[in-house]
C-alpha cells in the first residue's frame, strides 16, 4: 500500500503524505473510511510513530482526513468549498510546471498525450462522477 524511499531527498512524512493523497483521489480509500492507527502504521512501516501522526496532521489541515477523538483519523468526503480552492491550488502549481515543461521543449501533443494517459489511469474528473 505505501512505498517509501528512505534514500530520498524528501522526508518521509511528505512522501507518506503524496501516497495517502493519491489513494484518496483514486479512490482507493474512500470517503468516510478509517485509516489505519498512527501505531498501527508505524509497525507497519517501522517508521517513527511521530512521522505518521505529523502526515496525518498535514492530511487534516489539508482537508484530506478527519480525526475523531479515541476513534482515529478518517477520510473527509469531498466538499465543494474545499475542492474549488485545492483546484485553484492545483491549477497554479500546474501552470508553472506546464511553463517549465513547454521552455524545456515538450511540445503540445506530448502534454496532451500525458493527460490522456493520466485520466484513463485514474477514470477522468467530476464528468465521471454523475454518470454512472
Amino acid at each position: 500500500m505505501f512505498e517509501l524511499d528512505v534514500r530520498s531527498r524528501k522526508p518521509i512524512y511528505e512522501q507518506l503524505v503524496e501516497r495517502l493523497k493519491e489513494l484518496i483521489i483514486t479512490e482507493v480509500l474512500t470517503a468516510d473510511e478509517q485509516l489505519p492507527s498512527v501505531r498501527t502504521l508505524a509497525h507497519q512501516l517501522t517508521i517513527n510513530p511521530n512521522t505518521i501522526q505529523k502526515a496525518y496532521r498535514e492530511l487534516e489541515s489539508q482537508g484530506y482526513i478527519y480525526s475523531i477523538k479515541g476513534k482515529g483519523s478518517f477520510v473527509s468526503p469531498a466538499t465543494p468549498n474545499l475542492n474549488s480552492e485545492k483546484i485553484e491550488k492545483v491549477k497554479n502549481e500546474l501552470s508553472k510546471l506546464l511553463s517549465e515543461a513547454i521552455y524545456l521543449g515538450i511540445t503540445k501533443d506530448e502534454l496532451f498525450k500525458m493527460i490522456q494517459e493520466l485520466e484513463a489511469a485514474i477514470g477522468g474528473g467530476i464528468e465521471n462522477d454523475q454518470n454512472p
